[in-house]
């Protein structure tokens, strides 16, 4: 038991001869073939499994790879103003959409100022507040223009 007292272990990056290799991303099928043959732990991983799809819904995730590779600032997805216009005027018309940005929002348990970005066309695009305005006003979440009262 003395012996385990008498031991001691370095931690930190100062300290030489580490058992483990860095992990190193390879680029290249070159740089992946001479890895493979000098016998180097090769590991694949998928960063988007859904990024190389066509969807009916958008290519939200070759987007975020797109984000995730630029160096640079990306805006985020804003509302379309066409949709805005369209639910301003399905809410100011006189019948039972009739109410102002207030009423509106706390039917749709949300603040008051959302409701007014999302007119304006200034508001980021919140799908989950789309559809609940959507809901309420009987619109099309994806044009705004109403849907037919059956």
């Amino acid at each position: 038991m003395s012996d385990d007292w008498d031991t001691v272990t370095k931690i930190g990056s100062k300290v030489s001869g580490g058992a483990s290799q860095r992990e190193t991303v390879v680029r290249g099928k070159g740089a992946l073939n001479a890895a493979q043959r000098t016998g180097a732990i090769v590991g694949t991983e998928k960063k988007f499994a859904t990024g190389n799809t066509v969807n009916k819904a958008g290519s939200e995730g070759q987007r975020l790879t797109k984000v995730d590779r630029a160096d640079d600032i990306v805006a985020p997805q804003k509302v379309p103003a066409e949709i805005g216009q369209n639910i301003r005027n399905r809410r100011s018309k006189e019948g039972p959409y009739k109410m102002t940005q207030a009423q509106l929002a706390q039917k749709v348990n949300a603040q008051a100022n959302d409701i007014k970005l999302l007119e304006s066309g200034d508001a980021i695009k919140n799908q989950g507040l789309l559809n609940r305005v959507a809901r309420v006003l009987k619109i099309s979440p994806k044009t705004g223009l109403p849907l037919d009262d059956k």
